[in-house]
């Protein structure tokens, strides 16, 4: 009998893939990465869609009108059944079959070029943008408790893996859809999927960091992921879709996102049931807790700001700077920017100087910033403003996501899922009243006194967050709090211990033996 062949070495990049699936570096890498994707998704439509729908619908006006149109130009004295209307997206006036020639009748004095002349064509285009844009946050925000009950359940790891499921078929149906409704049912998809990534994704973090001061800095990388997306998102669709068509950028994020999907299989192993070892605590228990509710109404006044300045700050600047086209997706870049280096820099900074005074902070900053948008007469005055909300918003947000996971750990159950759905209800709550109500107060009162009224909210919300200096903890968890300072309790494994993650069989073992 031949002597058995011993097994041959196990090849490198295997051998560090399972020795480092323990990490929570990689579960980081994960979260990182979805996220990334999923904004990306978010803000490359921001350029794409607008111009989209008005060259088809457009177009579609043109070729219908165009064969019942004569020859000869009409008379003078004849009302034209069109009239010269100004392209939001080009920029330049677009004169429509059957509109008066030059010379035949007296014209108002020329404005100047890029200013609009169709105010009720602008008007109606943005509020049905602005709507497919709101649907996105609309769906996520009813999916989201759902996802955090079902987390609680079976664990993080097949929400994720459906997440990015869910946001590659959103991603296919961008690329190949060619009308409003099949946007719309695109855009509310990936609803869904953002849902499923972001609720699970941000829990699973809490989860393996249990450490406050490194959960807080996870917390800052893994939304640096999220403003990287925001960052590049729009550049990126603008570029893509101007010189290689409309279904380039959304092949290649389809193509990022199987980079995803295996990426999660080989580090994640979404193949098994891993609940929770200790009963979540209800909801509902949750949304009575006041800490809980004031850091959910910062993060969702603060993001509600720059949500309602998406669908009116790029007319307001075509109607009183008579501003091309590449300057209304450029006015958002200083916020992007600051936005990526707030994330990263106060996940640490915002554990020593406290994460109640950097929220405070934030959100008198976002307040101000907001009440100076107005003001700006071009673009560079846009930059201060745009550049200081979006590292106030920074502050907060980087802030507010581990103080969620503490009051959990402080308060309740150390069990994550739920909470970080409230946080991302909250989220969602300012980026769905933002896009659908902007518009509408826009056309009510102006646009400077929309800014006057969210700015005014966020200086008068700041103040709550001192609420958040020392919450008190229930009795049976006062041995977790540190004298010095509350919220830099160092660790949370007396009552979890972390567990090689992801869950294997062997993990369950060692804990039964603990028991």
């Amino acid at each position: 009998m031949p002597p058995a062949v011993p097994p041959g070495p196990e090849p490198p990049a295997w051998h560090w893939l399972a020795q480092g699936r323990g990490s929570p570096r990689l579960v980081l890498v994960v979260v990182f990465v979805a996220l990334l994707l999923d904004n990306m998704l978010l803000t490359v439509v921001v350029p794409i869609v607008p111009a989209f729908l008005y060259t088809t619908e457009h177009e579609g006006a043109n070729s219908s009108v165009a064969p019942a149109q004569p020859e000869a130009a009409p008379p003078a004295s004849e009302d034209p059944p069109f009239s010269s209307l100004f392209s939001y997206f080009d920029n330049s006036t677009v004169t429509v079959p059957g509109s008066v020639p030059n010379g035949t009748e007296s014209s108002p004095p020329a404005l100047p070029r890029g200013c609009p002349e169709g105010d009720e064509f602008l008007t109606k285009e943005n509020v049905r943008v602005g709507l497919l844009f709101a649907s996105k946050a609309l769906v996520q925000l009813l999916v989201n408790p759902s996802v955090g009950a079902l987390t609680n359940r079976i664990g993080y790891h097949i929400p994720m893996f459906i997440g990015f499921t869910i946001l590659f078929l959103s991603t296919v149906m961008f690329a190949f859809s060619g009308t409003y409704t099949l946007l719309f049912i695109a855009r509310a998809l990936q609803g869904v999927g953002s849902s499923f990534s972001s609720v699970a994704g941000l829990g699973m973090l809490a989860s393996v960091y249990t450490d406050d001061c490194e959960r807080g800095s996870a917390m800052g990388i893994a939304l640096g992921g999220l403003a990287l997306g925001v960052l590049i998102g729009a550049p990126f669709g603008s570029i893509m879709y101007e010189f290689v068509g409309k279904s380039s950028p959304f092949l290649v994020l389809a193509f990022l996102a199987l980079l995803d999907g295996a990426l999660q299989l080989c580090i994640l192993q979404p193949s098994r049931i891993s609940p929770e070892s200790t009963k979540a605590t209800p909801m509902a228990t949750l949304l009575r807790d006041p800490y809980i509710l004031v850091a959910a109404g910062a993060l969702c006044f603060s993001n509600m700001g720059v949500a309602m300045l998406e669908p009116t700050l790029p007319i307001w600047m075509m109607q009183t700077m008579c501003s091309p086209q590449w300057q209304l997706g450029m006015a958002f870049l200083p916020a992007s920017i600051s936005y990526l280096i707030g994330t990263n820099l106060f996940g640490i900074l915002a554990t020593r100087m406290g994460r109640w005074l950097c929220s405070m902070v934030g959100m008198a900053v976002v307040g101000v910033s907001l009440l100076c948008v107005p003001l700006a007469t071009n673009i560079y005055g846009l930059i201060g403003p745009n550049a200081g909300l979006g590292f106030a918003i920074g502050m907060v947000d980087s802030s507010m996501m581990p103080i969620m996971g503490y009051l959990v750990d402080l308060r309740h159950t150390s069990v994550y899922g739920t909470v970080y759905a409230i946080a991302d209800v909250a989220f969602c709550m300012g980026f769905a009243i933002g896009p659908s109500t902007g518009g509408a107060i826009v056309g009510a009162i102006g646009f400077p006194w929309l800014m006057v009224i969210i700015g005014v909210t966020n200086l008068a919300y700041a103040p709550l967050c001192w609420a958040l200096r020392s919450p008190p903890a229930k009795e049976e968890k006062m041995a977790i709090l540190s004298q010095e300072c509350p919220m830099q309790t160092k660790s949370y494994s007396g009552q979890k211990l972390l567990r090689e993650f992801p869950l294997t069989d062997s993990s369950d073992a060692e804990d039964k033996h603990m028991e």
